[in-house]
């Protein structure tokens, strides 16, 4: 396959979708082993949480990396906001953090956004190593690749590197109300909808670089009012900045696996 760049939004667990629409795209054989050459697979984060196989579609993943690198392929994966809070969850369990509204912790929050005990359970110290490992986010071409839509990524840095190694250090901190902040404002979003959808894009892609930001996180389906089965593709939008990925699979829609540069009419 030539170098081709794909992204792959919120797996959430849905291990076997996942493997699934990658065949569909050749990217991995009837065996779930890449079969991509060189191409480039990127993941915007959020593989735990929500359905059954959250680890598994990290080993998964992790498979696929050390397989690409071997045919001159490559595989690479964003942080999202349920990793880390799984990892807050691993690390601190029920330890109080005060948050906005009243006393809460990581394993509350866990539970109450879809936190699965296999997943929990799965996990390991590689696990773990290779998650806080994970950028927060990347320049790949003229596509700024992000796990939310939000601004707040401007908050940890002025460029791809400063905030993948704020993002990175708060990972390997023992600060609990660090890690809360992290994970309350990787769950903020829609911040390049409605009439100044646009100028915010550009407000974050004029510091971190990029002619359109890729994003998961933010279902589809809620944008366009529809259930998510009806979902199809991604959707462009906030004056063609932004490109959202996220076709909620969780909710019954499908794993979308894009390629890019997308552009509507184009599968």
């Amino acid at each position: 396959m030539e170098e081709s760049t794909f992204v792959v939004g919120d797996v959430h667990g849905h291990h076997d979708e996942l493997t699934e629409a990658l065949r569909e795209h050749g990217l991995v054989d009837e065996a779930d082993d890449w079969a991509g050459g060189r191409a480039h697979l990127w993941f915007l984060g959020d593989f735990v949480d929500r359905g059954p196989d959250g680890v598994e579609a990290i080993d998964l993943v992790r498979r696929l990396q050390r397989q690409a690198d071997a045919e001159g392929g490559f595989v690479q994966s964003l942080l999202g906001n349920h990793e880390v809070l799984l990892l807050g969850t691993h690390f601190f369990g029920d330890t109080p953090v005060s948050s906005d509204t009243d006393t809460r912790s990581f394993a509350r929050s866990w539970t109450l956004n879809g936190g699965q005990v296999a997943d929990r359970d799965a996990l390991t110290d590689d696990h773990v190593e290779w998650l806080v490992s994970r950028p927060a986010c990347a320049l790949v071409d003229d596509h700024l690749l992000v796990h939310s839509d939000t601004l707040e990524y401007l908050g940890w840095g002025g460029d791809v590197a400063a905030v993948n190694e704020a993002v990175r250090e708060i990972l390997t901190c023992d600060d609990i109300e660090r890690w809360w902040d992290l994970w309350r404002r990787l769950t903020t979003r829609f911040a390049f909808r409605g009439a100044d959808g646009g100028r915010a894009a550009d407000t974050l892609l004029a510091a971190l670089g990029g002619a359109r930001v890729v994003h998961g996180h933010s279902v589809i389906a809620d944008q366009l009012g529809v259930p998510p089965v009806e979902i199809d593709g991604p959707v462009l939008y906030a004056d063609g900045r932004a490109l959202g990925v996220d076709a909620g699979l969780f909710a019954g829609g499908p794993c979308l696996v894009v390629r890019l540069p997308w552009e509507p009419g184009r599968g």
